[in-house]
C-alpha cells in the first residue's frame, strides 16, 4: 500500500541531523517485512538547482559540466534529504545504521532543464521479504513546475536491512552467474572520491569519508557511494532523452582502488574489480 497523505515542506531537510537521529533510533528497530511503515508523501515545491553544487557533482561523477540539462541521476540527490527524513523517522521500521542501498530504477521522460523549477515528492511504497532480511522501496518523483505539473522523472530505490529470516522467499535466490561484459575503460579511484561526492551531494555518511570512520562499520577502507558508482557508469555510457535505467549494487567499491567499466551494444553496463561485480545495470529507451 502506498502513501495516503501529503506533508508539504518549506525547505529541504538538513542531512546531518537526520543521520544522527536515525543512528540513535537504529538499536530500537526490529525489522520485519510485515511491519507498518510511514504512509506520508513528503512534498517539496519550488525546487531550484544550486548551480555550483551541480557543477561539483558533474565533475566528480564524470558528466560534462555546463550542460543545459540535469544528469539523469541528479534528481536522486535532490530527493535524498526527503527520503532520509522518512527513513530516520520513528515510524520507519528498518534501522538506518547498516541499511544497504541494493538497487535503483530511474525513468526520465524528457530532458530536465538545469535552471528549471520543480516539485519533489518522496514516499515509502512498501516492504518486502528478502533472502537476507527486509527490503523497503522508496519512490522519488520530480514534477515540472514549482507547484507541480507533469511527472518528468521518477525512481524507485530499494534498501535492505539484514536480519535472520529462516527462509528464502520465492524469486529471491542469488543472482545467476553472468558473462563478463566487454571492458571499455579502467578507472583508478582516488581515496577522496567519497569526500568529494559527499560534498557535492550532501551525503556524508562516515563509511564513505575516511578509513577510520569506515572501520567503525566493518569496512577495511572507505567505500564509494553506490549512487556515485552508477552515476560514473552512466556518464561514460550516455543516456537518451527519454530513458529507463536499472542498476543493482552488488558489492562495495573500496577507496582507493581500481575498477573496470564494461558495456555492450544492448545497453548493459557493469563495474568490476577483478572477478567481483560491483554494479550491474542497463540503459533502455522509455516513452516520453
Amino acid at each position: 500500500m502506498g502513501a495516503v497523505s501529503a506533508v508539504v515542506l518549506t525547505g529541504s531537510p538538513a542531512l546531518a541531523p537526520l543521520f544522527a537521529r536515525g543512528a540513535l533510533r537504529s538499536p530500537f528497530k526490529r525489522p520485519r517485512p510485515d511491519a507498518d511503515y510511514p504512509r506520508a508523501r513528503l512534498v517539496l515545491p519550488g525546487v531550484r538547482v544550486d548551480q555550483d553544487r551541480l557543477a561539483a557533482y558533474e565533475r566528480v561523477c564524470g558528466f560534462a559540466t555546463g550542460d543545459d540539462g540535469l544528469p539523469v541521476t541528479y534528481p536522486h540527490v535532490l530527493g535524498f534529504p526527503l527520503a532520509m527524513r522518512l527513513m530516520s523517522g520513528r515510524d520507519f521500521p528498518l534501522p538506518l545504521v547498516g541499511l544497504v542501498h541494493t538497487s535503483i530504477e530511474i525513468t526520465r521522460r524528457t530532458a530536465l532543464a538545469a535552471d528549471g523549477e520543480y516539485q519533489l515528492s518522496v514516499y515509502v511504497a512498501g516492504l518486502a521479504p528478502h533472502r537476507r532480511g527486509t527490503e523497503a522501496a522508496v519512490v522519488t518523483e520530480l514534477r515540472d513546475g514549482g507547484s507541480g505539473g507533469d511527472l518528468v522523472w521518477e525512481s524507485t530505490s530499494t534498501y535492505l536491512a539484514r536480519h535472520r529470516t529462516g527462509t528464502t522467499p520465492p524469486g529471491e535466490e542469488p543472482p545467476p552467474l553472468r558473462e563478463v561484459l566487454p571492458p571499455v575503460a579502467e578507472w583508478r579511484l582516488a581515496g577522496d572520491v567519497g569526500r568529494r561526492y559527499g560534498a557535492a551531494s550532501g551525503d556524508r555518511n562516515p563509511i564513505h569519508l575516511h578509513p577510520l570512520t569506515a572501520r567503525l562499520f566493518g569496512f577495511p577502507r572507505a567505500i564509494a557511494h553506490g549512487m556515485w558508482t552508477v552515476a560514473r557508469c552512466l556518464a561514460a555510457h550516455g543516456t537518451p532523452r527519454a530513458t529507463l535505467v536499472r542498476a543493482e549494487f552488488r558489492a562495495p567499491v573500496l577507496l582507493p582502488g581500481t575498477v573496470v567499466y564494461g558495456a555492450d551494444g544492448d545497453g548493459r553496463f557493469e563495474l568490476r574489480g577483478g572477478e567481483r561485480v560491483h554494479v550491474a545495470g542497463g540503459v533502455y529507451p522509455a516513452a516520453g
